[in-house]
């Protein structure tokens, strides 16, 4: 039976990324699918897309690559600061990242993506209608024709969970670096048959790692990142910064 791991939206968080990676060598696993958004929130973006291209087979194109790797996208002060440290051709890298990927494991097509299949910008949350549902499924400008999925994963909201509906599985990998749902790491083991037929096993695994969470909030400190508050909350609290200044937690100008 074969196994790849499917991470996303490490946002800039080595300490995460570093753990989770780890956990993967230590299962015996080689082969990493990275479903985006590599950079931004976190500090260290530059060396998290330095291990992407070491470690990752695949990676398909988030929101916050497209716009911290577009030149003619004008950025706020903090983002600015994120896009300022990514290393010469790194930016252009994200550029060039698909929009998903495709494969076939134990007669089941699967199709990766970040957000959903119409847009990188448009967000699916796991209380779905059903509309949005088939609509994950669907065949679109951004994806292309071809065969319809059967499986769809995909990252951007930082919260792992799993659908089935009429025959069709949809799950969230949840976040590397940014876990929304609870403050550990995020990510899916799936297992099957790569390229074989449907009488073969298929299983998803999802697996969460503890990391120094600490480590990274003094990281981000030292190298003088933007929006440390609101950092440190997501990833102490798995609270996002819009609820956290609405709760009072943290202070309405940071």
């Amino acid at each position: 039976m074969d196994r790849l791991t499917l991470v996303s939206d490490v946002h800039g968080n080595l300490t995460a990324y570093r753990a989770v990676l780890d956990d993967i060598e230590r299962r015996g696993i080689t082969r990493v699918l990275n479903l985006g958004d590599l950079v931004g929130k976190g500090p260290r973006g530059a060396e998290c897309i330095e291990l992407t291209q070491e470690r990752c087979e695949v990676t398909v194109l988030g929101n916050w690559d497209h716009f911290l790797g577009r030149p003619d996208v004008e950025l706020e002060s903090a983002g600015r600061w994120w896009r300022d440290q990514m290393r010469p051709g790194q930016r252009e890298w994200l550029t060039r990242l698909p929009f998903c990927h495709d494969l076939t494991v134990s007669g089941r097509r699967l199709r990766l993506l970040h957000a959903s299949a119409g847009s990188i910008l448009t967000r699916v949350f796991q209380q779905h209608s059903d509309e949005e549902f088939d609509g994950m499924f669907a065949a679109t400008e951004a994806t292309g024709e071809g065969p319809t999925p059967t499986v769809v994963g995909y990252g951007d909201i930082h919260a792992a969970y799993l659908k089935v509906r009429r025959g069709l599985t949809l799950f969230n990998v949840g976040s590397v670096g940014n876990s929304l749902d609870e403050p550990s790491a995020s990510y899916v083991i799936v297992e099957g048959a790569v390229d074989g037929g449907p009488d073969e096993p298929f299983g998803l695994q999802f697996v969460r790692v503890a990391y120094d969470i600490e480590g990274e909030v003094a990281a981000a400190r030292r190298l003088g990142a933007p929006e440390q508050e609101e950092y440190a909350i997501e990833l102490r609290r798995a609270i996002y910064r819009g609820r956290a200044r609405a709760e009072g937690l943290i202070a309405a100008d940071c």
